[in-house]
């Protein structure tokens, strides 16, 4: 289990794009951002504050920035572009002013991405911190923002959809420019008289089983980080009334499901699809 407890999004947006990759999640105690993360690229756009306690990313129009977790962990991916890969994304794209936010998720798995969905938040999240979460378990990634699940991705592999299980991940977080695709497919660019854009982190908490560089899933199932809350986040799904907050999400909330997109998939939906989404 990956949050970013209170983790406020970008002021003075134009078109910038957040990634927020992660793992699993229970809600341990806050981690420190000094000793849990790497600023891995940005050249001093990326900047920990505050003790640990605050880390902030910046873009202007010659590079954004990023960073990432210093473990890997079990069940999860690295945050490549290449035939395999895993990945689980949790992304801001850019806006045009005054026009709503929008959370972009999707799931790769040995190489296969294609399940987006896509939702207007019902908060301005520029104006406070709000935790953005992801419980990834053998079962299911739940997505939440808030605490309120936003999207369930289920383990199918017994009808042939990947499912991330094989490969030991990071949690990565960056800020950079995507105004070729992210706001409106592109047509709107980055105003970069607004620059430079920041993303805020703050109390990030990660529950999970680490992992050593290089190691295989089974050599890390028993590492976990938060032994007390070691068993929750394996197991956890959603109760009655987490299935009625998704249902208040998906139907008020979201903006695009590719479930329902029948101009991309004129062949037919993916067999998930035809399955319950909670």
């Amino acid at each position: 289990m990956a949050t970013f407890s209170n983790s406020r999004a970008l002021s003075n947006l134009a078109v910038v794009l957040v990634s927020i990759v992660m793992t699993s999640l229970v809600t341990p105690s806050a981690g420190s951002f000094n000793t849990d993360v790497d600023i891995n690229w940005g050249d001093g756009r990326g900047k920990i504050l505050e003790g640990g306690r605050l880390l902030t990313l910046s873009l202007d129009q010659y590079s954004g920035s990023g960073f990432q977790s210093k473990n890997e962990y079990l069940f999860g991916s690295y945050r490549l572009k290449g035939a395999g890969h895993d990945e689980i994304d949790f992304e801001f794209l850019g806006n045009a002013s005054g026009q709503p936010y929008t959370v972009h998720t999707n799931v790769y798995s040995q190489g296969k991405g294609n399940k987006e969905q896509q939702f207007h938040l019902w908060f301005d999240p520029t104006a406070a911190f709000h935790t953005y979460s992801i419980v990834w378990n053998s079962q299911r990634i739940i997505f939440l923002v808030d605490n309120i699940p936003i999207r369930v991705f289920h383990n199918n592999q017994a009808i042939g959809i990947p499912f991330p299980t094989n490969q030991p991940m990071r949690v990565y977080c960056s800020l950079w420019n995507a105004d070729d695709w992210a706001t409106q497919g592109g047509r709107i660019k980055t105003d970069w008289t607004k620059a430079p854009f920041t993303a805020y982190y703050r109390n990030f908490n990660i529950n999970g089983n680490v992992c050593a560089t290089g190691s295989n899933v089974g050599s890390c199932a028993s590492k976990s980080v938060d032994s007390s809350n070691s068993g929750t986040w394996q197991t956890q799904e959603l109760d009655a009334n987490g299935r009625n907050r998704l249902r208040w999400v998906q139907q008020k909330h979201m903006i695009y499901n590719y479930c329902a997109d029948v101009q991309r998939f004129p062949q037919g939906f993916s067999e998930e699809c035809k399955r319950s989404r909670l």
